[in-house]
């Protein structure tokens, strides 16, 4: 009867993406009590590394399906892969099958992967049909939609839903939610300038809405936004959405001290 019921329950693969793993770990935390209360086993398999996106990006396509070969040999065994970044997500969802089309053979298991891959809150909703989370939040929060969830994978409603069930929590919407932070990956690095002046308008948009918390799902968006609101001196803080709806909320914001180690949660 136990066997039975644990093959009932979805068998996830959590990515935990490279930004995750090594400054905010509590958002994989996060990530795996979400998923194991709405009913899923989880495993996090300890092959996975980077899911390619920078070097895609870059144009070395080389490397980059040679990554996502990696990736798909990790996780191909799963019933769902689901990532808490919509930037990673959608590079395993929307660019896997193009990237390795003419291969005869990584082509149709790329295309399997794209078909079960999933970002975490869309999963939830999407997917799995969660309506309601069971954690309490003080105070206002402020949504970023990121770039790559937003139009790559239609994450907008989604998040919004869930964190209106969260206890004590009001939602304000910031001015010009959906356009971009400026992190964008490598194009923070190669137009550092142009990335300025685009954080500038959001973190200014941010301080509009009069939230003291603003939240989105990828964690690159997060970092970007939370360095310039403390170099200006803004009083509110940084979180990855999941660590709200998880009311896993003790551990210090992103960007504060004590708040990107990988002993921030059990």
């Amino acid at each position: 009867m136990t066997d039975n019921a644990s093959r009932e329950k979805p068998h996830i693969g959590l990515f935990a993406t490279c930004l995750v793993d090594l400054f905010r770990p509590g958002v994989g935390f996060a990530a795996i009590k979400l998923l194991e209360d709405a009913g899923c086993t989880v495993s996090v398999p300890q092959s996975q590394t980077c899911c390619g996106q920078p070097a895609y990006n870059s144009g070395d396509r080389g490397n980059a399906a040679a990554i996502a070969k990696s990736v798909i040999a990790g996780f191909e065994a799963y019933d769902y892969v689901v990532v808490p970044s919509g930037s990673c997500g959608s590079t395993i969802k929307k660019h896997y099958p193009g990237l390795l089309l003419d291969d005869r053979e990584w082509g149709p298991r790329a295309k399997a992967l794209s078909a079960k891959t999933h970002e975490l809150i869309s999963f939830l909703t999407d997917i799995l049909k969660v309506e309601t989370v069971s954690a309490t939040f003080a105070g206002a929060v402020t949504y970023h939609d990121s770039c790559s969830g937003l139009r790559e994978l239609s994450i907008a409603a989604q998040p919004r839903a869930l964190l209106e069930t969260v206890d004590g929590l009001t939602i304000r919407e910031m001015p010009d939610a959906d356009v971009c932070c400026g992190f964008g990956g490598t194009f923070c690095v190669k137009y550092p300038d142009v990335s300025n002046a685009i954080v500038e308008k959001k973190t200014e948009a941010i301080a509009a809405s009069g939230a003291e918390t603003v939240l989105a799902g990828d964690l690159g968006c997060l970092m970007n936004m939370a360095g310039k609101l403390q170099r200006q001196g803004k009083a509110v803080k940084a979180r990855h959405v999941a660590e709200v709806l998880a009311g896993m909320t003790d551990m210090p914001a992103i960007g504060e001290p004590g708040g990107d180690s990988a002993g921030e949660s059990e």
